[in-house]
């Protein structure tokens, strides 16, 4: 739970999905937008339902266009309109749309998304390094279709009708054991040893770890439901499920502009983030393409350390405010260092109250993580929260789905992770309760799939 920002999120896009009812329309049909050429958001929605409050895509790409729509920085605030009837940013989040191919696999450096799922899998009995590269070709060829607002190639169980790709984001990742499973361990990078154990560990192994990683994530849920649907309906026969977490974040829109995300805790959560416009910050991020230590298969990619991490939401409400606030070393409201200034002011680390003591504790949260006090080692964090009940005993179970990225989890997670072992002020409200690491190669180029450099090298 280091002190860290969101990166920027991208700005919509039109919505391609459309759906297999309008592939039937009888050819005496009057005139549509798909007709002429244009892709329907709403599957040739009748004039009724738009007399009802439903906006066409032409009604509604028009209004956004007048209105100046973006997507902000913290996940995607926008603003709106006076009217509910003309409040169309909110759905219009269905336009927004990742590409499947890039240099850097997609729901790394997207802003985060209000819905997501991470699952894991472990190969079946049987399958190995022929079967793994089967299954990442037929992902990679979903991912594809599902974040450009398309169906699934067989079988799609519709549940995405009528939504745009609604910024959906597929990732995916191999873990310490598909290497052995697939005959690869020689390409198994040294970077995905084990993590080690630390003392606030109580880890669920049959919640940990796994063959395969998938980190789904959207700006709808049924969009990510139906896309976690479909990968899995994928696997087939070569993969069965390992474990899956469910989770979320404050839908883009939600406030009157862009700011940090907020936890469950209710403190903002993402303030220091590294940022792409930062001159180290590939470097800290994504293995280089070359002058690494790591196999060439991971050019571009990052190595992922995922972490069920619950808060102990009794405990910490018992708090006051202030004693909170000295927990993290930021006040409530804004996020603002107890030091004094804004959000984004530097830590004061060394000033004191008239007492003499230091304003921000020596163990509070949000000292320990910075990355100037662990020899610069820092990640790149993209959590869910999640909330999965309340237990027998009348407790939550609820708290943060931890994920971050980095070039090289010993130097990022791990370091930091050490540090906070030894006295984080925080470590008494959480329990880290599984936990996982995960080598994400690079993204695919056109007519490439996901590790084929690695299954095929």
């Amino acid at each position: 739970m280091a002190d860290q920002s969101i990166p920027e999120a991208r700005a919509p896009r039109t919505p391609k999905r459309a759906s297999k009812a309008a592939s039937k329309a009888a050819p005496e049909a009057a005139p549509t937008a798909a007709s002429k050429g244009e892709a329907p958001l709403n599957d040739g929605a009748v004039d009724d339902a738009s007399r009802a409050g439903v906006l066409s895509r032409r009604r509604l790409l028009g209004t956004a266009g007048a209105t100046g729509l973006v997507l902000g920085a913290a996940g995607g605030a926008v603003g709106y309109a006076a009217r509910p009837a003309e409040a169309t940013p909110l759905a219009s989040l269905g336009a927004g749309q990742v590409m499947f191919h890039g240099k850097h696999q997609p729901g790394i450096l997207q802003g985060l998304q209000a819905r997501g799922h991470l699952v894991a899998f472990d190969l079946a009995a049987g399958a190995g390094r022929k079967e793994a590269a089967a299954l990442l070709r037929r992902w990679s060829e979903t991912a594809r279709r599902l974040m450009a607002g398309e169906a699934a190639q067989q079988d799609d169980t519709d549940v995405a009708r009528d939504a745009g790709p609604s910024s959906l984001t597929i990732t995916f990742g191999f873990g310490f054991g598909f290497f052995a499973r697939t005959g690869l361990e020689k390409q198994r990078p040294v970077a995905l040893d084990p993590l080690p154990d630390f003392s606030s560990d109580q880890l669920d192994k049959a919640r940990s770890n796994g063959d395969l990683w998938v980190q789904i994530g959207a700006d709808d849920a049924l969009v990510a439901f139906h896309a976690l649907r479909a990968i899995q309906k994928d696997a087939g026969w070569a993969a069965k499920v390992r474990w899956q977490m469910n989770g979320f974040n404050r839908s883009p829109g939600a406030t009157s502009s862009p700011m940090t995300a907020r936890n469950l805790m209710g403190q903002m959560d993402g303030t220091r983030n590294p940022k792409p416009a930062e001159a180290d910050f590939d470097r800290r991020i994504f293995v280089p393409q070359s002058g690494s230590k790591d196999p060439a298969w991971m050019a571009n990619g990052s190595y992922a350390v995922v972490r069920r991490i619950r808060m102990l939401l009794d405990d910490w409400e018992q708090l006051s405010v202030k004693a909170q606030e000295e927990v993290i070393g930021r006040r409530k409201s804004d996020g603002a260092p107890l030091s004094g200034g804004t959000e984004t002011t530097e830590m004061d680390l060394e000033k004191t109250d008239k007492a003499g003591n230091l304003v921000v504790p020596i163990n509070a949260h949000a000292r320990i993580t910075r990355p100037d006090q662990n020899g610069g080692a820092a990640m790149l964090r993209r959590p869910f929260s999640y909330h999965d009940g309340i237990g027998a005993d009348g407790v939550p179970d609820a708290g943060l789905l931890f994920v971050c990225w980095q070039a090289d989890p010993l130097r990022g997670f791990v370091t930091v992770q050490r540090k906070l072992d030894r006295g984080d002020a925080l470590s008494k409200y959480i329990r880290h309760e599984s936990s996982g690491l995960f080598a994400v190669p690079g993204g695919a180029a056109e007519g490439e799939y996901v590790g084929q450099r690695l299954l095929e090298g």
